[in-house]
Order: structure tokens, then C-alpha cells, then sequence
């Protein structure tokens, strides 16, 4: 595996639902404080914003580490390879580290994507491929379909949701996961016991939920218009959680709170 999962990326700068002088500022933040892997998607209608954005940094293209996921729409022979060129064309680069496909197709038929998902790897389009959103038996699946490495599937994860049952796919297939609505859009701060943590490291409780998901093995996806918290965000390697405090946000993952199901995303699949 290349440079994907090293210690320097295992901690995003997400882009949704940014785009303009807003995207533009907390990408230029986010570089300042020192990330390096930032997260987009042709759904976000932002990729030309954050290319633009991520040019004016002046970090070497070599450092950044860059992912974009395929719109489910762009998912036919016709559309799949050109939506992808004009994506790099969007990110001013002739590769993304990363080519993740969004969701998969409805139907759950995910063979023909994920071939023209390899395609694009083949043609040196993306440097890795993963998936976003699949389910235990697609993981199964595409792992049997790809015959590149699948660097990630990137899901929801978070404290408030039970999330062992794909944890477990990930170790049987290699898959890593990665995380978006790490903090659950907000709805962690309702419960104390994140705070209460934090107070023992000098922490705070934001803190405290995005370190917990890296010492699940998931690397993380975060997004803050407020440089204060977009360095807060990044600030999370200097300590570690006891095995006591991670069994008590363990428990915590029974409230089974899901934020994205097929109320919000229609290709939302059936979750384990």
C-alpha cells in the first residue's frame, strides 16, 4: 500500500459542503496547521474550488495526498472514465491518490462499477482505488472483483453508532475503513462523557471522539469553517486513550444513531 494510510493522512480535511471563499479559506487553514490529505467528490460540485485552493497552498503535489469519489450517475462505460479526467482536470492534477466510488449503484449490482473503477487505476488515473458505503458482503465482494489493492471504504463512523460489524470485515478482507460525520454532525456533544474525558487529557470532547475513532483503526475525515477548530481537529496525536475510557465511548456506540440512511442518499444499500 502507498502512502494512503501513513501516519502524516490518517487524519482528512473534508470538503462538504464547502465550496467557494468558504472552502477556499479553511483549505488554506487546514494546510497552515498541517494537513496534507484533503476529501472531495464530483457530488460535491466543489472539485474545481478545492484544485484552485489547494494550488495556492504551494505544498508539493507529492505531499498532498487527494481523494475524489465517482458520482453513482457517472457509473456506464460513457460517462465513467471521461467524469473521472474532468474530475483531475477540476483538481489541476494528472492523479488522485485515491478514486473511491461514492455509493453503491442501486440495485446493488457493484461488479460493473468496480471494473471501471480498475480501469481507472490501470490507466494511472488514480494511484489507489476504495470504495465508499458498501456494506460487509460488498466488501466480500469487491475484493474478490478488483484485483488492485481497496485502500478504504470510507462510511460513517462515529461514537453513537454500532459499527463493529464491518470493524470485523475490515480485518477479514484488508479493506481499511475511514470515517465522515466523525463527530456525528454535532450530536456527540449532547452526551457528557466526552468532555469528562477530555478534562482528564486537557482535551476537549471533539478531541477526545476523533481520537477514539483513530485508535479503532479508522482514519478520519474532518470539516470546520473555524480555524480554531480545524487545528483542534488536527491536534489529536499527542495523547492516547486508556483502555477504560475507550470501553466507556464503547458502550456508548449501542445508541445506534445513523445520520445517513435512504431518507438522505437514495443509494443508501440495507446497513448491517
Amino acid at each position: 500500500m502507498t502512502i494512503f494510510f501513513q501516519k502524516t493522512y490518517q487524519r482528512g480535511f473534508g470538503t462538504w459542503p464547502l465550496t467557494g471563499q468558504d472552502l477556499y479559506k479553511a483549505i488554506q487553514a487546514a494546510a497552515e496547521v498541517g494537513y496534507r490529505a484533503f476529501d472531495t467528490a464530483q457530488m460535491y460540485d466543489n472539485e474545481a474550488d478545492t484544485g484552485a485552493a489547494l494550488a495556492d497552498t504551494g505544498i508539493a503535489r507529492a505531499d498532498l495526498c487527494i481523494t475524489t469519489k465517482v458520482h453513482p450517475d457517472n457509473y456506464s462505460e460513457d460517462s465513467f472514465l471521461k467524469s473521472v479526467e474532468t474530475s483531475l482536470r477540476d483538481l489541476r492534477t494528472d492523479y488522485v491518490d485515491a478514486l473511491l466510488l461514492h455509493w453503491p449503484p442501486i440495485g446493488g449490482e457493484i461488479a460493473p462499477s468496480l471494473r471501471l473503477l480498475q480501469q481507472a487505476w490501470e490507466r494511472g488515473l488514480a494511484r489507489n482505488v476504495g470504495v465508499s458505503n458498501y456494506t460487509v458482503q460488498m466488501m466480500r465482494d469487491a475484493k474478490s472483483i478488483v484485483d488492485a489493492p481497496i485502500v478504504t471504504n470510507q462510511v460513517e463512523f462515529h461514537p453513537l453508532l454500532n459499527q463493529c460489524k464491518l470493524l470485523a470485515a475490515s480485518v477479514e478482507t484488508g479493506i481499511p475503513l475511514s470515517s465522515y460525520c466523525s463527530v456525528a454532525r454535532g450530536e456527540v456533544f449532547k452526551h457528557s462523557d466526552f468532555a469528562e474525558i477530555g478534562e482528564e487529557y486537557g482535551k476537549t470532547a471533539a478531541q477526545v471522539v476523533l481520537r477514539w475513532i483513530l485508535q479503532k483503526g479508522v482514519t478520519i475525515n474532518t470539516m470546520s469553517t473555524k480555524p480554531e477548530n480545524i487545528r483542534a481537529n488536527f491536534d489529536i496525536m499527542d495523547f492516547t486513550l486508556s483502555s477504560v475510557d475507550m470501553a466507556r465511548i464503547d458502550n456508548l456506540t449501542a445508541i445506534n444513531y445513523r445520520i445517513v440512511d435512504s431518507g438522505r442518499a437514495r443509494w443508501a444499500p440495507d446497513w448491517d
